[in-house]
């Protein structure tokens, strides 16, 4: 049976440099894998690239055995990946249901009130907020919106960029609460995370990329062990940034 993602030698130029380059990697069917790296390592280039957003230089992305490197990236998302993007990137001036309804274009009218349904059990703030402008929530609501949005094309695979950047602890907790709920129903999930301890708790791999390169992987518990990781990315005594209000 194929990974749910393979990401084989992927180079990509972004921005006039080469921002990835021989970035492999897989995530299986039902994981939850993590990326991590500093800013400017090539995370959100890697998951924009999968996604379709962004076309590589070298290297092939497999979905389910099946090569997306040259695809659309609206046939991708028919296809069942899901990319909820760092920044949210809501349409501010829809009202919440009109941002749902975009990310259900793919689907046939007779499923898409089920999965409006659902987005709106997952996430019941958003049912009271439906006919509110997205650009009026708070940053939390906005990004239970971003992750409702690609959750109406019921993709196999969600592709999670940043999904706490900015949130204050509790709402990134309800966040990542959220993430194990809809990895348990059988979505994989490649998960870009500031908070890498966070991360490793929800991941059951990752990898470290440094200036688009993959320099460490393994298991969440031997690059929680690695000294190098351990000093990178989970050292104490640095200052939060500044989080953002319910």
């Amino acid at each position: 049976m194929p990974a749910t993602l393979t990401v084989e030698d992927l180079a990509v130029d972004y921005g006039g440099r080469r921002a990835v380059e021989g970035v492999s990697l897989t995530v299986g069917r039902g994981e939850i894998v993590t990326l991590l790296g500093a800013n400017g390592s090539g995370k959100s280039t890697t998951l924009r690239t999968i996604s379709g957003l962004v076309k590589p230089a070298r290297g092939r992305v497999l979905y389910e055995g099946r090569d997306i490197t040259r695809a659309p990236a609206d046939q991708i998302v028919a296809a069942g990946v899901g990319h909820v993007p760092e920044g949210r990137d809501v349409f501010v001036e829809f009202t919440v249901l009109e941002n749902l309804l975009v990310g259900g274009h793919t689907v046939s009218r007779r499923d898409l009130a089920a999965r409006l349904e659902g987005a709106f059990e997952l996430f019941p703030v958003l049912y009271a907020r439906r006919r509110q402008l997205a650009g009026t929530l708070s940053g939390g609501e906005q990004q239970m919106l971003a992750i409702a949005r690609a959750l109406i094309a019921r993709p196999r695979l969600l592709l999670l960029d940043e999904p706490s950047l900015g949130l204050a602890p509790m709402l990134a907790r309800e966040i990542f609460r959220t993430i194990q709920r809809i990895n348990a129903t059988g979505v994989a999930v490649l998960l870009v995370e500031q908070n890498a301890r966070r991360a490793l708790r929800l991941a059951g791999r990752g990898y470290v990329l440094e200036t688009g390169r993959v320099v460490v992987a393994g298991t969440s518990r031997e690059l929680g062990a690695d000294p190098s990781v351990r000093s990178a990315y989970l050292g104490f005594g640095r200052t939060p940034a500044p989080a953002e209000g319910g």
